[in-house]
């Protein structure tokens, strides 16, 4: 009989899809994916989630390979010594021969007086689903604030100022900032005919939450009925809790091939990984392709081969304002915005073009293990041994990739 390899995958989110349906490949390897919640949560969709076009989440018999072993729970705790995860309401252990650290990320924590209190972020399912039921019992024509320009603070700003609400966007800072200067451009005008009062600059950095208003750097004092937080993310510190290392901001420190620089038999793939102490940016773009990337370490180890390094060839952002504009940012291979962009009406179906993509590609991997080629793609080599030297030589690396 043949002996079983058992991959243990935490985090069920499109790095942990990914990783677990590619695993497959082999008839040897079996597989568990832990995840809290029983279905996948589209985080792509979430603003939509809150401005009430969708609900955000998707079956995982819909993307999730049949010989994937789905459990329900969290890990509390890694025992990489014993090659066990200790489980929350299981109140168990599960063992390992491999384990794969897809956690993913969440709101950071808000520093600033109140945001805790009076603040609704959005960057998890929960997250999103208790903004939606505020603002429904919110008047229509309360002001709203979105404190951060981000993708996220972008998206959720349009969604409701689409809806009629009236929304004040607070940058902290400059609108877009991974975005070029036309791109930025063609957002500010987008946002402007939806009648969203967009506050940039110094001064537009918030200093105090209150339950009904928003207090800026300048002095200024705006009135909100609800506060839509959307300023960075977070990744959890079960890797830190755990005793494994990881950068400043608690992802799990790993070589190219994303092996923890602990313990050869403990991966990392998405926005919880931090390869080489050079993280990619945190996105779906990168999510995916680096669940496949760390599958594939495995089953490079498993056949006895070595495992490739990690690259990226393509990088870009898109984003969607409203149901019926967005932009499509393209980016060099340092994931520097260029001055190429799509907009308006063609925008928007680049942009739903790509969320139907990404539960396509899960779904075409758990048909068919080993199809997704993304992270395969010819080029990035090159520029990414580049950006580890001047990274390791102490050279700054241009801000709009940790964005």
């Amino acid at each position: 009989m043949t002996e079983q390899t058992h991959v243990v995958v935490i985090g069920g989110g499109y790095a942990g899809v990914m990783a677990a349906n590619r695993l497959t490949r082999r008839d040897d390897v079996t597989v568990t994916l832990i995840n809290p919640r029983p279905d996948l949560v589209h985080r792509v969709r979430l603003h939509q989630l809150v401005g009430g076009s969708d609900d955000g989440v998707i079956a995982y018999r819909d993307v999730l390979a049949e010989r994937v072993r789905l459990v329900v729970d969290t890990v509390t705790r890694i025992d990489a010594a014993e090659r066990s995860v200790t489980l929350a309401a299981a109140r168990g252990t599960l063992d390992y021969d491999y384990l794969i650290y897809a956690v993913g990320s969440g709101s950071a924590e808000a520093s600033v007086p109140g945001a805790a209190e009076f603040a609704y972020p959005l960057a998890i399912l929960e997250e999103a689903q208790r903004l939606r039921a505020v603002l429904d019992a919110t008047p229509p024509t309360a002001p709203v604030t979105v404190v951060g320009a981000g993708p996220t603070g972008i998206e959720t700003t349009a969604e409701l100022a689409e809806q009629g609400r009236r929304v004040t966007l607070v940058c902290g800072g400059v609108l877009g900032p991974y975005l070029h200067t036309r791109g930025r451009r063609s957002v500010s005008k987008r946002l402007a005919r939806l009648g969203v009062t967009v506050i940039d600059g110094s001064g537009a950095k918030v200093t105090a939450v209150t339950r009904g208003a928003v207090r800026l750097a300048d002095g200024r004092e705006l009135p909100s009925e609800v506060t839509v937080w959307t300023v960075g993310f977070g990744v959890p510190d079960l890797a830190a809790r755990s005793g494994l290392g990881t950068d400043a901001a608690g992802r799990l420190l790993t070589d190219e091939t994303l092996t923890s620089v602990d313990d050869e038999r403990v991966l990392a793939a998405g926005d919880s990984a931090a390869p080489s102490g050079l993280p990619l940016r945190m996105s779906c773009l990168n999510a995916t392709p680096l669940g496949a990337r760390a599958a594939d370490t495995v089953l490079s180890r498993l056949a006895g081969e070595r495992p490739e390094p990690l690259h990226q060839g393509f990088h870009a952002q898109c984003i969607s304002l409203g149901r019926s504009a967005g932009i499509y940012q393209f980016a060099n291979r340092s994931d520097v915005a260029v001055w190429l962009h799509i907009d308006d009406g063609l925008g928007a179906r680049i942009k739903e073009m790509v969320c139907k993509r990404i539960p396509g590609h899960l779904a075409g991997e758990a048909r068919k293990p080993g199809s997704f080629r993304l992270h395969r793609v010819r080029g990035g080599v090159a520029k990414r041994r580049q950006l580890l030297r001047a990274h390791r030589a102490g050279t700054p690396v241009p801000a709009d990739r940790a964005s």
